[in-house]
């Protein structure tokens, strides 16, 4: 049996705000499960699945974690799930909740994510990779002070050594993420901007400028996973979970190639299961902290060759009506939103918004009948998960 056969995406929902000061973390998260119930057309009441990560609040509570989120939003589950692979935590949980629901260990479950990180004052990429104190690593790492940003310049400075990738091609990425971000009401950044505009703004990691960094957001977002039977006499047309992949990537002791992640295994492993190639793909969600965390995804989801992910972001070819692969259409973790500093749920959301047919007019891709979301959780050189989902319309 295939996850097609057994289970389905119902609803979802993003959070409308950017800023979000005068709500707390847990209001967030009841406020975007009551928008992905209603977009379903259930309630609290259907649910008996609940599948979070680390952003829950309590979580740092010894004896409280996810229990005290289930309390505030009175759920009764029989299943739970709080997986914690960060950005690619919620891709992976829609992937765990298609497995429990084929079990029939439950029938509707509830995807959570939320976070205050523009209302507390987080910088752009400043936050250190590597802080608890008691990972293997920190000897090792901490006295170099790095960051996530500094991370993932370093990335793309091996990419451009390796294969002579240049600032301009990965300004394109922002280009295009900018070109979609005009038409969404609720996007942080909805100006339209240039590749001389991006490789002229400050650098804050060398090579790596400002406009290729991602939004600090607050907000969040939910998706509701169900059974085919229950989700045909709801609301909204049902997307089918066609094929999922997930992988991890390390060090290896020091035997790493930096310009690759996870998504060489993930991907593979999600188009094998769904029995489709990347050449079949008409829209793609992917995971964008930096600008270069696209190129490499791409490159290593196969939509091109090693090395040549330069050329194929270049010149609109991700921009939606222009280019051959559309990408992140709401503006993405680019331009429009990236709660909480983990932007898989974004990408799960709006895939389905693109199979639904429920995108923007400007950017909806026509004829969109399957689609790939892909979620990097932690840091791309170094230690991180890769989740990928392929999508198809009912």
């Amino acid at each position: 049996m295939t996850f097609r056969d057994n289970a389905c995406i119902a609803g979802i929902y993003e959070h409308p705000t950017r800023h979000a000061p005068d709500k707390s973390l847990a209001q967030l998260h009841a406020e975007v499960a009551r928008g992905a119930l209603a977009d379903a057309g259930l309630s609290k009441d259907d649910v008996d699945g609940y599948f979070c990560a680390g952003d829950v609040p309590g979580w740092e509570m010894p004896g409280t974690g996810p229990f005290s989120i289930i309390d505030y939003m009175g759920l009764r589950l029989r299943y739970l799930d709080t997986s914690e692979t960060w950005g690619s935590s919620y891709l992976v949980h829609v992937m765990h909740a298609a497995e429990a629901i084929a079990a029939g260990k439950c029938n509707v479950a509830l995807v959570t994510l939320a976070g205050r990180p523009r209302a507390i004052g987080t910088k752009t990429g400043t936050i250190v990779a590597a802080k608890g104190l008691d990972a293997f690593e920190a000897q090792f790492e901490l006295p170099y002070g790095p960051t996530v940003v500094g991370l993932y310049a370093m990335s793309a400075m091996r990419h451009m050594h390796e294969y002579g990738t240049t600032s301009e091609q990965l300004a394109w990425i922002k280009v295009a993420a900018s070109h979609h971000a005009q038409h969404n009401p609720q996007a942080l950044l909805r100006d339209v901007v240039t590749v001389e505009e991006v490789v002229n703004s400050p650098v804050i990691a060398d090579p790596l400028h400002r406009l290729d960094c991602c939004v600090i957001t607050d907000g969040g977002g939910a998706v509701i996973v169900t059974r085919p039977e229950i989700a045909r006499g709801l609301r909204k047309a049902p997307v089918r979970i066609r094929g999922t992949g997930f992988a991890t990537k390390h060090t290896m002791g020091g035997k790493i190639d930096v310009t690759t992640s996870g998504a060489t295994w993930s991907g593979p492993r999600a188009f094998g299961e769904a029995q489709v190639t990347p050449a079949d793909i008409k829209y793609a969600s992917i995971y964008d902290s930096f600008t270069i965390t696209v190129l490499i995804t791409l490159e290593d989801l196969g939509f091109c060759a090693k090395g040549e992910g330069g050329r194929f972001v270049a010149h609109g070819n991700l921009i939606a009506g222009v280019g051959k692969l559309p990408f992140n259409t709401d503006g993405g973790g680019l331009c429009n939103n990236h709660p909480s500093n983990r932007g898989g749920m974004t990408k799960i959301i709006e895939a389905v918004r693109q199979l639904r047919g429920e995108a923007h007019p400007a950017v909806q891709v026509k004829n969109c009948d399957l689609a790939i979301a892909h979620g990097t959780g932690g840091a791309l050189p170094t230690r991180h998960g890769s989740a990928t989902l392929i999508l198809e319309r009912a």
